[in-house]
């Protein structure tokens, strides 16, 4: 036979969850502040206003300016790419990457230093540190390759695309 709780019990339970909540939320917290640790101590963060600079490369021709960039210890910088969505459940997407492919190659064109990784970090705390080694940059300066090529008209429309897609009203080959 079940006892009915009283006020008193169902504060308690009340302030046990709260408790609950409030260690998981700090535990979070301190996980993340760990794992920026281990990425470096922060030493430049992107203010959205354009008052930093950004990273360039006369080279390669590309410009861009990382959400953060940390410095390890041995002074080697590297770029943090944060992204206001959860984390993929198949991982980061190419797209992602490729971005911090390209803050990689900026940081080590700009300092003349190559950083050993480029982190990537969603808002639910998934985080992943991709290597910046010989296949980051055949993969990176393949996609530049190719959207350095003239436009030779091969759209692929798709209804799903064409239905969100801005430029409908003025496109030539949208989907019906």
């Amino acid at each position: 036979m079940a006892l009915p709780l009283t006020d008193a019990d169902l504060l308690a339970v009340a302030a046990i969850l709260l408790g609950l909540g409030l260690s998981g939320a700090a535990i979070r917290a301190l996980l993340r502040r760990h794992r920026a640790r281990q990425a470096g101590v922060l030493v430049a963060v992107d203010p959205m206003n354009g008052s930093r600079p950004p990273l360039r490369s006369e080279r390669y021709r590309l410009v861009g300016r990382p959400d953060e960039l940390r410095r390890l210890p041995d002074g080697t910088l590297v770029p943090v790419e944060i992204k206001s969505r959860g984390t993929p459940p198949g991982g980061p997407p190419r797209s992602h990457r490729i971005q911090v492919y390209a803050y990689a190659l900026l940081v080590e064109e700009t300092t003349g230093r190559a950083p050993p990784f480029g982190v990537l970090r969603y808002s639910d705390g998934g985080e992943f540190r991709l290597p910046w080694n010989e296949t980051a940059r055949r993969e990176l300066l393949g996609i530049r390759y190719e959207v350095s090529r003239p436009y030779q008209g091969a759209a692929r429309p798709s209804p799903g695309r064409c239905r969100r897609c801005r430029y409908r009203d003025a496109c030539e080959v949208r989907a019906a």
